[in-house]
């Protein structure tokens, strides 16, 4: 059984758990690529609505851009940061991703940027699938974001972890067995600052939820891809011609199914 504890997320983002992580470390990676695959299907004027937005770091680039965007995020503090940090207004709400307070067929893409990883059980992550489907225009885009299965297991074994002391770590051990079996992530007592109760998938097990939701999945991108365990990465991002072969290999590779499960993160999209 999931035990599945919504509290918990809640909690974790409350206490701030998203303030200025796509600005530090690998963060730095994962924002610039969100973005860049976002950017390839919402354009100025679309009717966006951001779903699990934490902060708002994706709604008011977004607002920015020229999009109709509504944030909508589980953590009431995260959503006052939100307002309060705005460089172009855009409305913003506290609520479940399994209820939302939007109308039918309002919006022309939905961003699930953090829900589905974060519902425990199937059933749940299908209810806020079955919300997206309503709130999405015929024919409007789906972008879901899930959590690599074996994330936590690459980590360890990464050169983010040089001495490899977590894999040596029988508590640390017990929960990516857990991972790595079931998919379910509970955080250990010994690591408190590690993400809230999660629930990791495989790209294909998720783009499997979507389409039994009633979506028609077009594709999945690797976000970090096979790039972030690059020795230094964060000072090689910082020289443009670095930068750009980096990029150049993720953009080559970034739809290849044999490699999405090394990326931490990955998206995919579909259609309603």
């Amino acid at each position: 059984m999931s035990h599945e504890n919504i509290n918990e997320v809640k909690e974790f983002y409350e206490n701030g758990a998203e303030i200025n992580r796509l600005e530090r470390g690998l963060g730095i990676i994962e924002a610039a690529r969100t973005k860049e695959i976002l950017a390839r299907y919402i354009e100025p004027g679309m009717a966006v609505c951001d779903v699990g937005g934490g902060v708002g770091y994706y709604s008011n680039w977004l607002a920015e851009l020229g999009c109709d965007v509504t944030l909508f995020e589980l953590a009431p503090s995260a959503v006052a940061y939100a307002k309060q940090h705005q460089t172009c207004p855009y409305p913003a709400f506290a609520a479940d991703a399994r209820s939302l307070p939007a109308q039918d067929a309002s919006c022309d893409v939905l961003l699930l940027m953090g829900p589905l990883y974060h519902l425990l059980e199937r059933e749940s992550r299908l209810r806020a699938l079955a919300e997206a489907k309503r709130v999405l225009r015929p024919g409007g885009l789906l972008i879901a974001a899930g959590i690599s299965k074996f994330s936590s297991a690459t980590w360890a074994l990464s050169t983010y972890r040089t001495s490899n002391e977590l894999i040596d770590d029988e508590v640390y051990l017990d929960m990516l067995r857990r991972e790595l079996t079931t998919g379910e992530h509970h955080r250990p007592g010994k690591y408190p600052n590690m993400i809230a109760q999660a629930y990791f998938h495989t790209p294909e097990a998720l783009a499997q939820e979507i389409s039994d939701s009633g979506f028609t999945p077009e594709t999945s991108l690797a976000v970090e891809g096979c790039i972030w365990f690059t020795p230094d990465l964060n000072k090689k991002w910082e020289d443009p011609a670095a930068r750009e072969r980096l990029l150049e290999i993720l953009r080559l590779t970034e739809g290849q199914s044999s490699l999405l499960g090394l990326s931490p993160h990955f998206l995919t999209l579909a259609r309603k």
